[in-house]
């Protein structure tokens, strides 16, 4: 079928929107631009004369402190009940969020998600955005999650940062002709229909110089997501075929989290680490180029030689080389070769190089002060961790927009497991065995209205991972200790302390409140207890004042009950 023939479909039309809206602001050249300074292609397309290219590439290492101050603390996935109304269903509420959250850190680490959201944040650092797409596996009840390049994604309202608000979102996505048929296939589409399904070259949206050389022909296959009455649904389509039409998928939200690394104002996109560091770099690259001319020109000067007393001049310019005159002495060679010395170069360009790179990392955030330069042989613990924290001070937006970029995610999953839990969803549960006293692992399935009347609310447990964090989490854990403040006595007070902690503190709040809730626990077995020994004493005075003779064998029977209670205790 001729392609001048083909009828393109609606969304076809919009992906072409999007893609004139793309080049028009340079999004394609200038991802592939962004990754090559960060990985160290920075001579790309500039004319050198054969000069072997130099450089200096300070973009890389101050990317990856920023990303090492971000990753300073491991993140969690933790749901939390707000359904207050009924005290009853609260305490069910509470339990079911305590096993989704073991859930969700199943899913976290079965599904590589440490790897992927750091790839995405490395994406925001370097290209101003990063974002993940979550799809979800029916039979096996679980969310699979998918980077997506900022080139691929389309937004249906540029200007607008709120990705939730957007009219529509379309995707883009490569694949081999044989696995868009199969997909048509599966969704009803015929074979005599799957002859609309064309590859193509279309490789200049591809990010990546690599991405762009493709063996075989492939198949742009689009997905577009919208919202009616407060539902997303979905469509797919090629060029000429529409696969997929209007499919309900049931969640109120997009099915996608993106990360900007700093908010642009009236766009969608954001912006990046690198973008405004590749002007110094590329002046930093330059004054070496000519540094290392300058050494090379004066290790290897130009030489005049009078070639019509040597026999072979180009000898002149050989290491080592013999010079063979004609009738001349060896004192003649020193008129007949000249050398002309190059102009010195000021130290001040070095200087004016070192002073560049210098006043580059410290204006974005990652100068000697920023990244901690402390000795550790000689101060504190303390003195290395307030160093620490003030040098994160600067990175507290990226890290708090890492944190949403997290919760989105976590909000997505929770209305997945909502919508597709018609059956319910299986959970496990941790049980004491009564018969043991161990504890067990048995599966829960747990109804979709209960799930529905959840009211969910995602936070995100924040756990330190530096070395001098943790000292401090272990001094303050000891101090309490000390104080007696892990003593039912003091719970109030404990409490208290706890909810003035803020949720990223060195000291993660979460585990205070699960001690706060052991403590609760016990002292309400504590009190079980304590009520059945006084229903056991009073049933055997009861016995005794009543009929000794007539009811001695069932006082028998209540004191050994007592006596088993106490032991127990």
């Amino acid at each position: 079928m001729n392609r001048q023939e083909i009828k393109e479909t609606h969304i076809w039309g919009l992906y072409e929107k999007g893609r004139n809206y793309h080049r028009m602001t340079g999004i394609y050249t200038d991802s592939d631009r962004n990754y090559r300074m960060y990985n160290g292609n920075q001579w790309e397309g500039a004319k050198l004369g054969g000069v072997e290219p130099v450089q200096k590439n300070f973009i890389k290492p101050i990317v990856k402190y920023k990303l090492s101050v971000i990753f300073d603390n491991l993140y969690a996935i933790h749901y939390s009940s707000q359904n207050f109304e009924d005290p009853v269903f609260h305490k069910v509420a509470e339990h079911c969020c305590e096993m989704l959250n073991t859930y969700a850190h199943h899913i976290w680490e079965q599904d590589e998600m440490d790897f992927k959201t750091r790839r995405i944040t490395k994406d925001s650092a370097i290209n101003d955005e990063g974002i993940i797409y979550v799809d979800f596996d029916k039979e096996k009840m679980m969310p699979r999650n998918e980077i997506i390049k900022k080139s691929d994604i389309y937004y249906g309202d540029e200007n607008n940062d709120d990705i939730q608000t957007q009219p529509y979102i379309l995707i883009r996505k490569r694949v081999s002709q044989t696995e868009a048929i199969d997909f048509a296939l599966k969704n009803g589409i015929s074979e005599a229909e799957t002859l609309l399904i064309i590859g193509d070259n279309d490789t200049f949206e591809e990010s990546g110089e690599a991405a762009k050389l493709e063996v075989d022909d492939r198949v742009t296959l689009l997905f577009k997501f919208y919202k009616e009455n407060g539902i997303v649904f979905f469509s797919v389509s090629t060029r000429a075929l529409d696969i997929v039409k209007d499919a309900e998928l049931g969640i109120s939200r997009y099915p996608f989290a993106h990360l900007n690394w700093e908010e642009k104002e009236g766009s969608a996109r954001g912006e990046g680490e690198v973008r405004y560091l590749i002007p110094n770099q590329i002046e930093v690259n330059r004054t070496e180029m000519r540094r290392v001319l300058t050494v090379k020109n004066q290790a290897y000067p130009i030489k005049v030689v009078d070639t019509s007393k040597v026999e072979n001049p180009n000898a002149v310019n050989q290491v080592g080389g013999l010079i063979k005159t004609k009738g001349q002495t060896v004192d003649d060679v020193k008129k007949i070769v000249g050398i002309i010395h190059p102009a010195q170069m000021s130290s001040d360009v070095k200087q004016l190089q070192e002073d560049l790179i210098q006043l580059t990392r410290e204006l974005a955030g990652a100068g000697d002060i920023a990244t901690g330069q402390v000795n550790p042989e000689t101060a504190s613990g303390r003195a290395i961790l307030a160093v620490q924290q003030a040098s994160q001070a600067p990175m507290m937006e990226q890290k708090q927009s890492y944190k949403k970029f997290v919760e989105d995610i976590a909000r997505i999953w929770l209305e997945y497991f909502i919508v597709y839990s018609e059956n319910g969803i299986k959970l496990q549960d941790t049980v004491t065995d009564p018969a043991t006293n161990q504890e067990v692992v048995k599966v829960v399935t747990v109804p979709q209205m209960v799930l529905r009347r959840l009211q969910a609310t995602v936070k995100i447990d924040v756990t330190p991972k530096s070395v001098y964090d943790k000292f401090t989490q272990e001094q303050i854990l000891e101090k309490l200790f000390t104080m007696g403040y892990f003593n039912v006595q003091k719970l109030a007070e404990l409490k208290i302390y706890v909810s003035l902690l803020d949720d990223d503190s060195t000291l993660p709040k979460i585990k205070l409140e699960k001690a706060i809730k052991f403590m609760e626990d016990e002292q309400m077995k504590i009190a079980q207890i304590q009520a059945k020994k006084q229903i056991m004493q009073q049933r055997a005075n009861q016995y005794l004042n009543e009929d000794v003779d007539g009811q001695a064998s069932q006082m028998a029977d209540a004191m050994r009950q007592l006596q088993m209670v106490n032991i127990g205790n």
